[in-house]
């Protein structure tokens, strides 16, 4: 049972406000969280309101949840009321006289959340309820039709809140199975949190089993973080030198692994998690910091003055999140030109396929020059081999990611640890059955590998309307449209994947498919230079960026959900969002019955035919960023009949893309409706 506190209606009769209070405190204690004074105030005066809601509506049998915690980061439902036939989302603001916009996303944002991982919650009516206990003048309560799904927020004052719940109760008629109350407090709840959530709540020293049960194949991401630790805990107890390899399609938790094992409960003293993408470790260790210095990302400092007496200065909780999360390539470079042992025995290195190979790592830039000599593979292993005893790094690898030139791929990994004694290694099959020779260990089973099939991640765990969100991205871009067509008819509810040619239409499906906190922005590749002759060319730069980017909110006109701004392969690898746009551009483009990449030189696009594995799979990751659906805006380009015809957005080239997507199972953007409008959260109206 999630909740702190529960009971029927009748039972709440027989309590004393001041009694319920006290047992929602002894609850706060046991999960070792700090109470005021303030709190059990708070929740008396609750209980005296729902006390009085159960006398008036005739509610003896209805069923009640105080606290109930939805296992994301911070966040627990004030009160849940289960009637014959609706599951009513309470939140109460006790002695508010207004109602703030932030406040009507917050309880919408709950109600959504047991829509969308609450076994039993998904058949009924949810209605949300915001109780501004010393509001004047509530919106007058509009009454729902009876359908399963989240209804729009309604408003009270302490005053009012008993006449809702009663005309609510006369609107939504008791089904034919009415709500069991104990039946629906057993049930699973089922969060599958974003890669900034899970970073932060692991950060807190949970396990990735509480954070990560996504659904019944949940077993896929706990077998898999298990496999790890225990090739460690061997290693260790050995005094060996091991490469751990997890393997996995996007989205499926590589990087939660990952997060795990430096992070988690289980976590190693002298561990850390490296990666080369900026952006990412930018945007975690600022996660990060603001978790611990007491600061909620969507509606800033912590409301319990305990919790922000014992944080740490925010300059502190970043110099912590600055230990645990480095940049790869620095590590290597610091650590390249000494001849000690790091202060890490243990590194997770995210995308491990992407570590440069010897050309790419010696060679020197305008911004640094370089002070490697070998692959990073091939440093990566000198460096942590400097230990005496156990060393251990955790190579996170992203089948089909790699986009850009200079990425060694598996096969230097396997050379390098074949050609460097007292290292072994543990991976999954696929590591040594992969269809492209580069991500191949070796051609057979060598006497330093260990076959584990537990290290391979094969379940997307990220998309949370369809599992097969990623076959379906494969076959497209394979350009296999039966296979694709397929896979989305076996989908009953649709694949989660919108098409449209109007970048007006994607920008008000983003909003409106956004409800309560979540988040929206558009991604866009970063070869897709004519984007710009389409009014859509700004994307994000730097590191910085990606910070306001991926954690400010509207509006903050720097955020994703503002819509303004693009993220690139580069910016968004390894993050997420919980919807995409996805701008379509020419570096793309169906000719005849096959995906050609290009690159746009001078005034117009050059084949890249050398680059076609990159650019295939910079779509991939762009497909694969959103946790719910993506909606797909491919422009219209230029009709050849035009009088000013642009040859560098040509029309047919962009209908060809767009005919493909549908063919292959994309649903066309469906027509907003007025009532569809009035719904969508203030924020972003």
């Amino acid at each position: 049972m999630r909740a702190w506190f529960a009971c029927t209606g009748s039972e709440l009769l027989a309590l004393t406000p001041d009694g319920v209070a006290a047992a929602l405190a002894a609850s706060q204690m046991s999960r070792r969280l700090s109470g005021e004074p303030a709190q059990l105030r708070a929740w008396a005066e609750q209980v005296r309101m729902l006390q009085h809601c159960v006398r008036e509506g005739g509610g003896e049998a209805w069923t009640l949840a105080l606290e109930f915690d939805l296992l994301r980061l911070e966040k627990r439902i004030d009160a849940v009321l289960l009637t014959a036939g609706a599951i009513l989302v309470l939140e109460f603001k006790v002695g508010a006289t207004s109602i703030a916009n932030a406040d009507r996303a917050q309880v919408f944002d709950y109600a959504q959340d047991l829509f969308d991982f609450h076994a039993a919650s998904r058949r009924h009516p949810i209605q949300p309820i915001l109780v501004a206990t010393h509001c004047v003048s509530p919106a007058p309560f509009q009454i729902p039709l009876p359908v399963a799904g989240v209804l729009p927020v309604a408003e009270a004052n302490a005053a009012t809140l008993p006449g809702l719940l009663t005309a609510l109760r006369d609107a939504l008629p008791a089904p034919a199975v009415p709500l069991d109350g104990l039946a629906w407090r057993e049930a699973p709840y089922r969060p599958v949190p974003s890669i900034i959530e899970a970073a932060a709540t692991l950060f807190a020293r949970n396990s990735v089993a509480e954070i990560a049960a996504a659904r019944a194949d949940a077993a896929n991401l706990t077998r898999t973080t298990a496999a790890i630790e225990a090739a460690l805990d061997a290693a260790q107890a050995a005094g060996e030198r091991v490469v751990v390899f997890v393997t996995g399609i996007p989205g499926a938790g590589k990087t939660l692994c990952g997060l795990n094992v430096v992070f988690g409960e289980q976590r190693r003293a002298g561990s850390a998690f490296l990666t080369g993408n900026s952006p990412l470790v930018a945007v975690l260790r600022e996660a990060l910091a603001c978790n611990r210095a007491g600061i909620d990302l969507a509606r800033g400092p912590s409301a319990d003055p305990e919790r922000r007496r014992l944080a740490p200065r925010p300059r502190q909780a970043r110099h912590e999140a600055t230990q645990a999360l480095q940049n790869v390539h620095r590590f290597l470079a610091d650590n390249a030109a000494r001849t000690t042992p790091p202060a890490e025995r243990m590194i997770v290195f995210d995308e491990a396929q992407r570590a440069w190979d010897a050309a790419q790592a010696m060679r020197d830039t305008q911004r640094r020059v370089s002070t490697l000599r070998m692959s990073e593979p091939a440093h990566a292993l000198e460096i942590m081999g400097r230990h005496n005893g156990f060393a251990a790094i955790v190579a996170l690898i992203g089948n089909g990611q790699e986009i850009n030139t200079g990425e060694a791929g598996l096969r230097e990994w396997g050379a390098v640890i074949a050609a460097t004694p007292g290292w072994r290694a543990v991976a999954a099959p696929r590591a040594l059955h992969a269809t492209e020779p580069a991500q191949r260990l070796a051609d057979s089973h060598p006497p330093w590998l260990t076959l584990d099939p537990a290290l391979d991640l094969t379940v997307s765990l990220r998309s949370v309307r369809s599992e097969a969100a990623a076959l379906w991205v494969d076959a497209v871009l394979r350009g296999a449209a039966a296979e694709a067509a397929a896979v989305a008819r076996a989908v009953p509810e649709g694949l989660p994947f919108l098409l449209t040619r109007s970048l007006a239409e994607a920008r008000r499906a983003l909003r409106h498919l956004t409800p309560g906190l979540r988040r929206a922005g558009f991604v866009r590749s970063s070869g897709a230079r004519r984007l710009r002759a389409e009014g859509f060319d700004a994307q994000l730069m730097g590191t910085e960026e990606p910070v306001a980017w991926f954690l400010e909110r509207w509006p903050d006109i720097r955020a994703s959900d503002a819509l303004e701004v693009a993220a690139t392969e580069y910016a968004c690898q390894g993050l997420e969002l919980d919807t995409v746009g996805l701008a379509w551009g020419g570096d793309f483009v169906r000719q005849g019955s096959a995906w050609v990449a290009r690159s746009f030189a001078g005034s117009a696009w050059q084949r890249a035919a050398k680059d076609q594995d990159f650019v295939r799979n910079t779509y991939r990751v762009l497909l694969t960023r959103a946790r719910y659906e993506t909606v797909i805006w491919v422009p219209r380009g230029s009709p050849r009949d035009h009088a000013f015809y642009d040859a560098t957005r040509d029309a047919a080239e962009m209908d060809a893309v767009a005919d493909f997507l549908a063919a292959c199972g994309a649903r066309p953007l469906p027509a907003a409706s007025p009532a569809a409008q009035d719904t969508a959260p203030a924020r972003l109206l």
